[in-house]
């Protein structure tokens, strides 16, 4: 009775150990890197778990063991070497990335057999105190749960997840964690350089200022990207006197957009990195990205319709969307931090469209309840651009849309009826003008 009441002890400690440990950090390839253990399962080989800007993505590599690795990702420190990381391949010059990633997981491993211990040397404690055990039975009870609980250890961390150094080893790069390559590289754009531009505008519709007055004499792509003359690019412009060149486009995603080709209807339309490219005196990079690539829009007309925003299915889409775009995301960052000119780059968040007020929803199938999943969704994407906003030079932006919500007396959103429901007004791109000049300045 006894083996049966420690045994289940030793695994509760070793459950609470993984999660008490603290992570072990190491520095590679400029990049701090947190390792640990995921949550111990009955299986007995599955993957470990990459953590990019606080979205949770399974690697590619299997490891064997009920107790599997975790590595944390939170900032990057050196642009030239995480753009190394970042690459798929066998570099030879970052082996010493798999090694440290190795050490970490043994080191992590001692520490949490350490707690595990300790746990089970308290909870012990406290038993045979409370049983007013002699000394002698005492002590051999203790010495029992820690013998126990160490062999369950060893068993765990040590033996079926003996390979797991080995594998860790040969981590070389983030494809080689998360089996995703990195898009191609941006070809450049054809033209001469711009040196007339203090500050460029990548994005999508919200910099676009889709749905507001559109440009005096709009060129073809200026057309078909719905750029407007309202567009906080142009306000920045008045603002300062200065050349701004807006290349959001409506529908751009990190892929389909700023680093790659993007198709709107029958135009093809550049990558925005690539003509941003030509801007060689450039000062600043402001982005809007993000929306797109979680398919924000699908999201809130799936939610007017169904009778819950929370279910399984929209959640798991949101959650893979959210996860994929950390990667892409990461990816833009180093492109942008790697610009010759090294301009400042702003990243915008994303405005509340809702507000307090929801009384003009209710016919469009948006309950305040619904409203919350999708704030809280909304928050995951903003916390993703914040938390990957923080190498030198880079700064995340909330623009502030208090008071100005879609029921309000003054909306900053377009409302159910407008060009482009949700999306800024005038007002709006003003106040996103307004909290990127205050983030320049």
């Amino acid at each position: 009775m006894y083996l049966l009441g420690l045994s289940g002890l030793a695994l509760t400690a070793i459950w609470l150990a993984v999660r008490l440990t603290p992570l072990q950090t190491v520095s590679a390839a400029g990049q701090t890197v947190e390792v640990g253990a995921t949550s111990p399962d009955w299986r007995l080989s599955g993957p470990g778990e990459l953590d990019l800007f606080g979205q949770s993505l399974p690697t590619v590599a299997v490891f064997t063991g009920p107790i599997r690795p975790r590595l944390q990702l939170t900032h990057i420190t050196e642009n030239r070497q995480m753009a190394q990381l970042l690459q798929p391949g066998d570099h030879q010059q970052l082996s010493v990335v798999g090694h440290r990633l190795a050490t970490g997981w043994v080191h992590y491993g001692a520490g949490e057999t350490a707690v595990a211990v300790g746990v089970v040397v308290l909870a012990l404690l406290a038993w045979t105190g409370l049983r007013r055990m002699p000394l002698r039975r005492a002590l051999t009870v203790l010495a029992c749960g820690v013998a126990l609980v160490t062999a369950v250890n060893a068993i765990g961390f040590y033996l079926l997840a003996s390979q797991t150094p080995g594998a860790l080893r040969h981590v070389r790069s983030l494809a080689d964690l998360v089996g995703r390559s990195p898009t191609a590289a941006v070809p450049k754009a054809h033209g001469p350089a711009l040196t007339n531009v203090e500050a460029v505008v990548l994005g999508d519709s919200t910099a676009a200022g889709t749905g507001n007055r559109p440009l005096p004499n709009p060129a073809a792509l200026d057309s078909a990207c719905h750029r407007s003359e309202d567009a906080y690019a142009r306000v920045l412009a008045r603002t300062n006197h200065w050349n701004v060149l807006n290349l959001a486009c409506s529908g751009a995603t990190v892929r389909d957009g700023i680093l790659g080709l993007q198709i709107r209807g029958g135009t093809v339309v550049p990558p925005q990195l690539a003509e941003a490219q030509r801007a060689t005196r450039a000062s600043a990079v402001i982005v809007s990205v993000g929306a797109n690539d979680v398919g924000w829009a699908d999201l809130v007309r799936l939610c007017a319709k169904a009778r819950s925003c929370d279910d399984k299915a929209s959640t798991a889409f949101f959650q893979r969307r959210l996860s994929r775009f950390a990667l892409d995301y990461s990816d833009l960052l180093k492109r942008l931090t790697a610009l010759p000119q090294h301009p400042k780059v702003l990243v915008n968040e994303y405005y509340d469209p809702f507000g307090r007020n929801l009384v003009c929803l209710r016919g469009e199938g948006l309950t305040s309840d619904k409203v919350r999943v999708l704030r809280d969704r909304l928050s995951a994407l903003n916390d993703v651009l914040r938390q990957g906003a923080t190498a030198p030079g880079v700064k995340s932006v909330r623009p502030d849309f208090s008071g100005h919500g879609l029921c309000s007396d003054q909306p900053y959103v377009q409302g159910p009826t407008g060009q482009a429901p949700l999306h800024p007004t005038a007002g709006g791109e003003l106040a996103i003008a307004v909290a990127d000049q205050y983030a320049l300045s």
